[in-house]
């Protein structure tokens, strides 16, 4: 089974789509059917990657379970599979989360609940095709599908700005990919000029020498895709849209999962293959990183919607995990890693509670609640829960991500580790403050009197969440330990990539082992040799 262990796990999700497309969604049994296949079917996968856990060997370099066929020979594509430390948390955290989105959705989706399921059962195997690919073609199909199903489940499912947020979405998105296309292209030109093959290998076009304007061009082209799916400021302004008009499993999975494809995105692709371009932005990206902390905190503080105060909270954690990736410490990288799951765990379980509230009174605006811990206390305790493992209160996972993300920070830029240790106060602030005005106090709307506590239901698909926020909050290294490795093979790789081009820049008048950019001065290790990923049939 372990030959073929991806593929099973990327497209099983079809497999439940197949029953479904059969069954007339007629009545709430017709309906109640369809849930269930569709649930039971993320079950299977979510139990199948943990197969994948179980046959990853985390002291290795390079890449696990490796699928390899080739598909379309004229072009140079192939059917390439693989995972490492940088991407293991990134499958199981999909796999995870979507049962639970499903079950979520059990009350809240009562219309055309047959096309919600299929388009969430094929965003989920987009979503895990992306995290696996190691042929950039394939890649760049996954990353495209992804867009169909989450366009159809904010414009169809959502609120009632739905369609000019879906589109928002998709257009942001779609203009950043086409350009990433482009420079796909010119990347695979650049290496058949030197090498006489036409290959979309990932592990093949590393190392690709490519000129410097043209590096910076692509690494520019490449980023600002990432950059919008993160989304970095100021490239964020189509996610507040999304979050609002979307239904709580749209924006579960858009937090939990697809944010976190325009992160991985930098650590898989943009930077280990540009990584003169990569430096060369550096200080600008660790600038635009501190900025969203800061800017998304102070946002979030006078949001009057809980959701949209979640929403622009994305935008800060998300800065985090950028600053942790371009400060290049083992710390920073493994916090930045560590922090894209604990966000997936913390931000999904806010939306998800937010939309309990929703199902029971159709309002997200802050001043509609007040005292309602005295109403639903267990509710209250779970919300209390994940907002301080949204702020980084020691004993969550929150702490551990913010925590090694700046002492990675501090060791590289000062500067912008102090800037964003002002983001954790603000955090507190704004959550603290939405805490207070929703749950503490007189209960000043009757309305709010009748609402029923959590059910059955409800508190099954949060108490795993709660367990997640717990166990990784105080067994760290259960979760880092299989990161090392990899963590630190990407930055070898990153760092003597960016060393050569210095070198060969030394030619033209530069002093080696430095590398200006603006104000900002770069000292490179000059260490000698090269580090490189096994080939397409290790692992096999």
């Amino acid at each position: 089974m372990d030959s073929l262990l991806l593929t099973y796990t990327i497209f099983l999700p079809l497999v439940g789509v197949l029953p479904i497309l059969f069954i007339p969604q007629k009545g709430e049994g017709g309906k109640d059917v369809i849930r269930w296949i569709a649930f039971i079917t993320s079950v299977v996968v979510f139990f199948v990657s943990l197969r994948i856990y179980a046959a990853f060997d985390a002291s290795k370099a390079g890449f696990q379970l490796v699928e390899y066929t080739p598909w379309i020979k004229g072009i140079g594509a192939s059917y390439y599979l693989g995972i490492d430390g940088l991407s293991f948390w990134l499958v199981l955290l999909t796999t995870f989360l979507t049962p639970i989105t499903i079950v979520s959705t059990w009350r809240a989706i009562t219309k055309r609940v047959k096309e919600f399921m299929v388009a969430l059962l094929v965003l989920e195997t987009a979503m895990l095709g992306t995290f696996m690919a190691l042929d950039i073609f394939l890649f760049y199909i996954f990353w495209e599908l992804m867009l169909i199903p989450m366009y159809l489940i904010i414009g169809v499912w959502g609120g009632e700005r739905r369609i000019y947020a879906a589109v928002k979405f998709f257009l942001y998105t779609a203009v950043g990919s086409l350009l990433m296309l482009v420079c796909i292209i010119g990347l695979v030109w650049f290496h058949h000029a030197q090498t006489n093959v036409i290959t979309f290998n990932l592990l093949e076009l590393y190392g690709t020498h490519i000129p410097r304007l043209y590096e910076i061009l692509f690494f520019a082209a490449f980023a600002l895709a990432f950059a919008i799916k993160v989304p970095m400021f100021p490239l964020h302004t189509w996610l507040p849209d999304a979050h609002v008009e979307a239904p709580t499993a749209g924006s579960v999975i858009l937090a939990g999962i697809l944010l976190k494809m325009g992160t991985y995105g930098f650590l898989r692709f943009a930077m280990p293959l540009f990584p003169e371009g990569s430096l060369f932005f550096t200080p600008t990206i660790i600038a635009l990183s501190v900025i969203g902390i800061i800017y998304g905190a102070l946002v979030a503080m006078v949001q009057p919607d809980i959701k949209k105060l979640v929403a622009y909270s994305s935008v800060s954690h998300l800065g985090y995990c950028m600053l942790g990736l371009y400060v290049l410490t083992r710390q920073g990288v493994e916090g930045s890693i560590l922090q894209m799951i604990n966000h997936g765990i913390s931000t999904g379980a806010l939306f998800l509670l937010v939309g309990v509230v929703y199902e029971r009174r159709h309002t997200r605006l802050i001043s509609e609640y007040g005292g309602i811990a005295k109403i639903m206390p267990v509710y209250s305790t779970i919300f209390l829960i994940v907002t301080l493992s949204s702020i980084g209160f020691p004993t969550t996972n929150g702490f551990i991500g913010e925590f090694l993300i700046l002492l990675g920070a501090f060791k590289a830029n000062k500067a912008a580790a102090v800037l964003a240790a002002t983001g954790v106060v603000l955090g507190a602030v704004y959550m603290l403050w939405m805490v207070q005005r929703v749950f503490y106090g007189k209960v000043t709307n009757p309305k709010n009197l009748t609402m029923p506590d959590l059910n059955w239901r409800e508190f099954l698909y949060l108490a795993p969440l709660v367990v997640l926020i717990f166990w990784i909050g105080l067994f760290p290294n259960f979760f880092l330990n299989k990161m090392h490795t990899s963590v630190d093979t990407f930055i070898s790789q990153v760092k003597v990539g960016q060393v050569a081009k210095v070198e060969s820049a030394s030619k033209f008048g530069l002093k080696a082992g430095s590398y200006h950019s603006g104000k900002y001065h770069h000292n490179l290790p000059l260490e000698k040799g090269r580090h490189t990923y096994p080939n397409k049939h290790d692992g096999e």
